[in-house]
Parts: C-alpha cells; structure tokens; sequence
C-alpha cells in the first residue's frame, strides 16, 4: 500500500501545483478576470479528463481481459490510474472548500464525495478497479463538457467552436455518460451475488445519486443549450 499512498498523494500534489501554475500558463481573457479562481479550476478539472479518458481507453486497449473481469482482473497502471484520479477528485474538493461558499458548490461537493468513496474502496482493496475503469469512460464527455465551459468563460458564446462544442457535448454525454451509467447500474445487479452486501449497497447508492445527478445535468445543458442556440438564430 506504501506504493498507492506515493501515487495518491504525488497526484494530489500535481493536480495542486497544475491549478497554482495555470493562471501564467493559460491566464484569465478579460471576460473571466473576475472568475479567476473558477478558470484555473475547471482549466485543472480539463487536463484532468483528458489524461484520464486516454488512460481509460488505454487501459481496456492494453489490457482487454480487464473487461470480462470488472472485479479482480487489473494491471498494475489501470489500479494507479484510479488513484490518481482519486487524487484529482480529492484536490478538487478541497480547492472547492477553500474557494466557495458550501450554497456555490454543495452539488459538486456532493458528487466528489461520491466518487471518492467508490474510488477509494476499489483503490485501497484492490478490486473493483475495472469497474471504476469503466466509470473513467465518463471523462470522455468531461472533456467536452469542460471545454463548453471555457469558451464559456472566455466569452465566446455565439461562436461557430461554441456550437460544435455544445452538440459534441451533448452527443458524448449521451453515449458516454447516460449510456455508461446505464450499463453500469445493469451490472450490479447482474452481480450481486459476486459482490459482499456492504459493498454492493454502496455500489448501488452511489450509481442511483449519480445516475440522477446526471439526468438532471443533461437536462440542464440541453434548456441552456437549445435555448441559446434559437436566440442567436433570432438575431
């Protein structure tokens, strides 16, 4: 474990000192002066999802008896692709803690508290990794749905990058995250009798919060999304 504890606190630390370095790397556009906090965080939270949608891909290229096997079949770099993303989670929400009223950000609190009591199980016994794998494919849309929200930020909105974004995000967030989630709670069910009842009560809890958290945030994007898109047509 002395080895998960380097990779789990080294990611910490990375994901720390990225987001303290971002704003001479990528600095704030006027638009975003005033949220120069949020920009360095959700430009983290960006590199984030890329670096750990690739690994999941990766992983399952490099090592596909992984998906036959969610529960104790694993490489080595797939159990420390979970930590680090722990890590990453971990650092956000201490960052969000910091930085934010607990009414700002209780969402995102709520799932990060989620995610980090899912990951930490898998991580810490060593099981479960190629499941948590498969919820790292949700980053697949992350990347979008991060990089909507910079060009938000930057104030570029009416852009023609803008609305390619937006349907990409919502095309990845249903195949990705929607259709991810789905197959993933069918699977705990098919499972449950491979799966201790303590761990599979908090397998379950936690898909249910996630599954509607993320229901409720489609629903969100595509209001905001469909709605902004026929008021630029109109003008």
């Amino acid at each position: 474990m002395d080895s998960g504890l380097l990779v789990l606190g080294g990611s910490v630390a990375a994901f720390r000192l990225l987001n303290a370095g971002l704003e001479r790397l990528v600095p704030p556009p006027a638009a975003a002066q005033h949220k120069r906090w949020k920009w360095r965080n959700i430009w983290t939270s960006f590199v984030h999802s890329l670096l750990s949608a690739a690994g999941a891909l990766l992983g399952f290229y490099l090592h596909p008896q992984m998906a036959e096997d969610l529960i104790d079949t694993h490489s080595p770099a797939a159990h420390r692709l979970v930590g680090a993303s722990l890590g990453y989670f971990l650092q956000d929400f201490i960052d969000m803690m910091c930085n934010q009223t607990f009414y700002q950000c209780w969402e995102l609190l709520f799932h990060h508290s989620v995610v980090i009591v899912c990951f930490g199980i898998a991580f810490v016994v060593r099981r479960y990794v190629g499941f948590a794998m498969v919820a790292l494919l949700v980053e697949i849309n992350s990347v979008f749905l991060h990089l909507r929200t910079i060009l938000l930020m930057a104030g570029l909105s009416h852009t023609t990058s803008y609305r390619a974004t937006s349907l990409v995000n919502l095309g990845t967030y249903m195949v990705f995250r929607i259709s991810t989630l789905a197959w993933m709670n069918r699977w705990l069910v098919l499972n449950r009798e491979n799966i201790p009842p303590a761990t599979y009560v908090v397998g379950v809890m936690g898909m249910a919060i996630m599954t509607l958290m993320n229901i409720v945030l489609f629903y969100r994007l595509l209001r905001s999304d469909c709605l902004r898109s026929r008021q630029y047509d109109k003008e």
